[in-house]
């Protein structure tokens, strides 16, 4: 509500162009230069009456010389909230705006100011200054010559005036409000009133709704979900879903407790969940495991609430299924656990290839030795076999690590398995039926034969050893596609085309425990001395290496079945060329080899190997040392030996690439305890062309380089991801 303005507004402006005038206004309403007029003793001369206790006259006078001014300054006046209460305006004021322009502009700026029209008789008329003006009750005229009462009593008048204006504005403001208000208090009793009949109704028509709508939000929900009594826990109502988790009927259900039926495995924690429901009035995602008609256990996560029907306390089970996502769960832990088992094993079959290359090459060194008497040969050659034992397990290490060197190509599967099965069917013994079940119009796989063949055969073995007393093993294949839904069932999965190898057999089967430990290396249910177990692991890896995957299907006493799947291409198979072997009576020379090996074992190895064939050997253990020789020796080196993997920083790669920018015609030969796998497609190394696998012998290097530097010079190629199909 506003204030009344009950003080009175004094300031008074005065536009005219004589400065005469200005002074004289102020002389009679400010009573100035000693000159005042008392409007008590004017009222008394005037009309007689006694004279009234008045105050003293306090006009604040403002002048404008022009009218333009005096706009500005009642502009001013109102943006600084000390509005004029009243003006006197002279009609005439040459140059510039008149009085009536001058007045007209004033009023739409402050409709509420009080003008007194200053005017000559020789000026404008009434009737052409209210033409002009238009009629207005806060205009009034004051007829030059002016008397100084007229002009006293004026200036209280009109002030007074504009104040009680001003009041009534204020009041009619108040009342406007009190009047708003109550119509908006009105105005929303109604609404309420309106908003409570139309909430009732929909209430009503709600509850009328309610069961209706929580029957199929209850029944559809993709969770299962029952209600049970808080009393004895008898199932009132159970939905869809809960009945597919048990494989239960509801007829089987309804009225019957938990306990009854028994669905819950573990007692004692269902006893824990609701002790905590009592405390706490609810449970979140309790870990249960529940017993499916078929005995099956689901792990389940339960939270209970209660609720009221009427005057009856209910409970209300969701149990979300989540067996699936925990086994999905245990095959990344057991897939994340294979890889690092994997990296350890690479990085331990390198390391035993240096050893190894020491050892064969040493034993063959000295077993090319003139007038070796029969017993120390004898002890070579054992040697010999031994460190080639050791050699393949580094093998099936790198095969499990999936950094074995491979020489893919275009293999017909069925092909293949027909080969394999021709020869094992005489080992695996004649109490042991081996069929072939294979798929017509089988599209190709691009892989290593070698490897292939390795994984059909150790599976077939394997399935033979499940089976002492005799069975069957059925070996068939299928073109299958892979799309994202049966994907997302097995973390090595991925969408797309393949070619499926399945090896079952009707043996004794695995437990969980025997499936979880399956591929790792060395993990074995035989007997001590009865397998490694590096078979499975060596399956394992290849058929990762060729972008693939196994998966194991098998139960105690009901047989095992293992599925390999393999991308397929469109690429046609190529003929296959045998490699021509340089006799060993042409294995020596007289060209400059540069001979690079961070092992100082080996690096002396091939020296002396290499030494007594007739080359020229210049050494490095590193890539710095390797190019400080090349500074000097450049124009005599024909041939670069460098291992792929040295420290420093620099590679074998890298060092090559330095040195064949500056010898295009410089041969290179790669060796390295890794696989080629290691160092990516694009890496310019071919196995029988210019890379020599460690542990080698001292023939097979003094082979490889005769080769190598008989070779003309050509880099091998090699195919992309792109064009095998993986």
């Amino acid at each position: 509500m506003n204030t009344l303005n009950k003080e009175r507004n004094d300031r008074i402006l005065v536009i005219d162009d004589n400065p005469a005038i200005h002074d004289d206004f102020r002389k009679i309403l400010t009573g100035a230069k000693g000159r005042s007029v008392n409007l008590a003793e004017a009222e008394l001369a005037l009309f007689g009456d006694a004279p009234k206790a008045v105050r003293p006259t306090s006009f604040q006078i403002d002048s404008a010389l022009q009218g333009q001014e005096g706009w500005e300054m009642v502009q001013r006046a109102l943006t600084d909230g000390r509005p004029y209460a009243m003006a006197f305006v002279d009609v005439r004021m040459p140059p510039g705006w008149d009085g009536v322009e001058t007045i007209t502009r004033i009023c739409k700026v402050d409709p509420d100011i009080q003008i007194v029209i200053c005017t000559a008789y020789s000026d404008y008329s009434w009737e052409e200054i209210a033409r002009n003006l238009g009629e207005s009750d806060n205009m009034v005229i004051l007829k030059k010559p002016f008397d100084n009462i007229e002009v006293l009593q004026l200036a209280h008048a009109l002030t007074q005036k504009w104040s009680l204006s001003q009041q009534a504005k204020c009041k009619m403001s108040d009342l406007e409000e009190m009047v708003n208000q109550r119509t908006r208090q009105v105005q929303l009793a109604n609404e309420k009133l309106k908003s409570e009949i139309v909430e009732r109704q929909k209430t009503e028509e709600a509850l009328r709704s309610s069961e209706d709508r929580f029957s199929r939000a209850f029944n559809s929900s993709p969770i299962p979900m029952a209600i049970q009594t808080l009393k004895d826990e008898r199932f009132v109502d159970i939905n869809n879903r809960f009945l597919q988790m048990t494989g239960l009927s509801r007829e089987e259900i309804i009225g019957r407790t938990p306990a009854k039926l028994e669905i819950w495995i573990d007692r004692e924690a269902r006893g824990q969940m609701i002790e905590k429901l009592h405390k706490e009035k609810s449970v979140r995602d309790w870990p249960c495991r529940i017993r499916a008609k078929s005995g099956e256990g689901r792990e389940t996560l339960v939270s209970l609430e209660l609720f009221n029907l009427g005057s009856e306390h209910y409970l209300l089970t969701i149990a979300q299924d989540i067996s699936d996502r925990l086994r999905l769960e245990n095959q990344l832990r057991q897939a994340q656990k294979m890889e690092a088992v994997g990296k350890l094993a690479a990085g331990v079959a390198h390391d035993f290839n240096n050893i190894l290359t020491i050892i064969q090459g040493y034993t063959s060194l000295g077993l090319s030795a003139p007038n070796l008497d029969a017993e120390a040969a004898d002890a070579l050659n054992e040697i010999l076999r031994a460190a080639e034992r050791a050699a393949t397990l580094t093998r099936q290490l790198l095969a499990f690590s999936r950094k074995q060197l491979m020489q893919p190509k275009v293999v017909d599967l069925n092909e293949l398995i027909v080969q394999v099965t021709s020869m094992l069917s005489r080992l695996i013994g004649e109490d042991i039926s081996l069929q072939e079940n294979l798929s017509e119009a089988l599209p190709s796989v691009f892989a290593d034969h070698g490897n292939v063949e390795q994984v059909i055969m150790n599976l077939v073995v394997n399935a033979r050893d499940a089976m002492p007393k005799g069975g069957q093993i059925i070996v068939s294949t299928a073109k299958v596609e892979i799309d994202a839904a049966i994907a997302r069932q097995n973390p090595e999965a991925v969408p797309g085309q393949f070619v499926c190898l399945t090896v079952a057999d009707t043996g004794c089967g695995m437990d969980i425990e025997t499936q979880a430990r399956l591929f790792e290396p060395f993990f074995t249910t035989k007997e001590v001395g009865k397998g490694t177990g590096m078979g499975l692991a060596m399956v394992y890896g290849i058929i990762k290496q060729h972008g693939g995957w196994i998966e194991v299907l098998s139960q105690v006493g009901q047989g095992s079945t293992f599925k390999v799947f393999l991308p397929s291409t469109k690429l046609l198979a190529e003929a296959s060329t045998d490699d021509q072997q340089v006799p060993e009576a042409a294995l020596g020379g007289h060209e400059t080899i540069l001979v690079v090996e961070d092992e100082k074992g080996i690096l002396e190895l091939v020296r002396k190997v290499l030494q007594r064939r007739g080359y020229r050997i210049l050494v490095a253990s590193n890539a710095k040392e390797a190019l400080d020789v090349w500074k000097e020796h450049a124009g005599e080196i024909n041939l670069l030996l460098t291992d792929l993997v040295m420290p420093g920083g620099t590679t074998g790669l890298d060092l090559a690439e330095i040195l064949l920018l500056e010898k295009a015609e410089l041969k290179v030969i790669y060796t390295s305890g890794y696989s080629l796998a290691l160092f990516g497609q694009d890496c310019p190394v071919k196995e029988g062309f210019n890379f020599l696998q460690k542990p080698y012998q001292s023939l097979l290097l003094a082979q490889t380089v005769r080769s190598c530097l008989d070779a003309p010079k050509k880099p091998p190629t090699h195919l992309s991801s792109e064009q095998t199909g993986a």
